[in-house]
């Protein structure tokens, strides 16, 4: 077995936040799918339990484990491209995000959304229900066609549209609970650009028209530093005109410099001297820029993140979003310590698969974060508080309190999930305390 893969024993695992550690008995590194079985088939028979880790932005304890942990950093290769039109690309699960854009790019393809966030494996971003914004457009994993999947005793099974199209739909959002994902079939798009517009305006204008504000064009989101009467808005339009993008320089100060070094810089302050942080929104909102300019797709969609924070998001009713985003902004004003990030806004359209937080409907997503080393536990639950009144779903990947008995209720096909668990890992072997709490135990239809 140690010959065709990599094998660590006790490496301490962290995430990018450096809020979730664990130190796994064994860390794998295979390079190919037999590799990645075989790890699994061993571990199954002398019962100890197997986790994958991605790019590592998770903000919880999705990938963490005491028993033994895959890294698919190995298997990061592009494989076929076919389908309809040559639209179809099949992909390694490990590869990541700006690999695979760029990979994409030099065939003329491109991924019909993003997040602002490329770091992530195409198996962690669709594994969490990952997703950008547009109204009209649903997360990641709803481009997923086929996948190829290592189960719980070590099988390889593979699914695709015509081959076993349930499990298809229910495994596209996973969270690491069905077995290893260790390639997927992403239906993609002919590359485009993006005629990117940023502009500040008043909270409540865009308040006032909310859901036609998010119709307005394919990609509409908005940053609002509460207790600030105006945020950011960010309107991302297709466009066939050539790329018009900004300077190097221009990008370097915006970028790097405003929105890394100097509000990185911002947080530290606001972290040593809390009751600075109205003074901080101020400057914050001050700060963000209005812009215009054409790129790639994926330029324009990903963002460089180089502050560290943590991070809840959740997905309720695009039509409550108004009145949630007003209760929050009154629940920050009696927290004990401010919030030093701006929350974020943005829709997405429903889908059909069982665990994504889209499941049935239409969502508005509110995404609040705090600076790393910084109190986030009061805002956290009570902007949670705030949700669970739209029957909120929380994003798999960012931080959360509910259980498994707060969670069933919020996803109607909950039990046909459960049901392709029990039928894909009857022994549990890809559980870990995180799909304990929201997932529970493995369930038999028999118990």
């Amino acid at each position: 077995m140690r010959d065709t893969y990599a094998a660590v024993m006790g490496v301490s695992t962290r995430n990018w936040a450096g809020n979730q550690r664990c130190i796994p008995a064994e860390v794998h590194v295979p390079k190919s799918t037999e590799d990645v079985a075989t790890v699994v088939r061993e571990a199954a028979e002398a019962g100890e339990r197997v986790k994958v880790i991605g790019g590592a932005h998770s903000f919880t304890d999705i990938a963490m484990t005491d028993g033994h942990l895959l890294s698919l950093d190995a298997m990061n290769r592009v494989l076929a491209v076919g389908g309809p039109d040559g639209l179809d690309v099949t992909v390694q699960a490990g590869i990541r995000l700006f690999d695979l854009n760029e990979e994409l790019a030099q065939r003329g393809l491109a991924m019909p959304n993003l997040g602002d966030i490329d770091k992530q494996s195409i198996a962690g971003a669709i594994g969490t229900a990952t997703h950008g914004t547009g109204a009209r457009l649903g997360n990641i994993a709803t481009t997923i066609v086929a996948m190829e999947i290592v189960t719980g005793d070590g099988s390889i099974v593979r699914t695709d549209e015509q081959n076993d199209p349930d499990l298809l739909q229910v495994a596209r959002v996973g969270l690491g609970a069905l077995g290893i994902v260790t390639e997927v079939t992403i239906r993609c798009v002919p590359s485009f650009n993006l005629h990117a517009v940023e502009a500040v305006e008043v909270l409540a204008d865009v308040m006032a028209d909310f859901e036609r504000v998010m119709h307005d064009t394919d990609h509409v989101e908005f940053f609002w530093m509460p207790g600030a009467r105006r945020c950011q808005l960010k309107r991302n339009t297709r466009t066939d005109r050539p790329a018009e993008p900004q300077s190097k320089v221009s990008y370097i100060r915006d970028k790097w410099i405003g929105e890394n070094l100097a509000f990185g810089a911002v947080c530290r302050v606001g972290r040593r001297f809390p009751k600075a942080a109205p003074k901080i929104a101020k400057l914050v909102t001050s700060a963000a820029s209005e812009r215009e300019l054409i790129d790639r797709s994926d330029r324009i969609f990903a963002s460089p993140r180089h502050v560290h924070f943590v991070e809840m998001e959740y997905g309720i009713p695009l039509d409550a979003v108004p009145e949630a985003i007003e209760r929050v902004g009154s629940l920050v004003s009696s927290l004990p310590f401010p919030p030093l990030f701006p929350i974020e806004v943005r829709a997405s359209a429903a889908d059909d698969i069982p665990l994504s937080t889209a499941h049935g409907r239409a969502s508005g997503w509110i995404a609040v974060h705090q600076y790393i080393d910084t109190p986030y536990e009061s805002y956290f639950q009570g902007v949670e508080n705030i949700m669970n009144d739209y029957a909120g779903r929380p994003h798999w990947g960012k931080l959360h309190f509910q259980t498994a008995s707060t969670l069933a209720g919020r996803y109607p096909e909950w039990d046909r999930f459960q049901a392709t668990r029990a039928r894909l890992d009857p022994t549990g072997t890809f559980a870990n305390a995180y799909t304990d709490r929201v997932l529970g135990p493995v369930t038999h239809p028999s118990s």
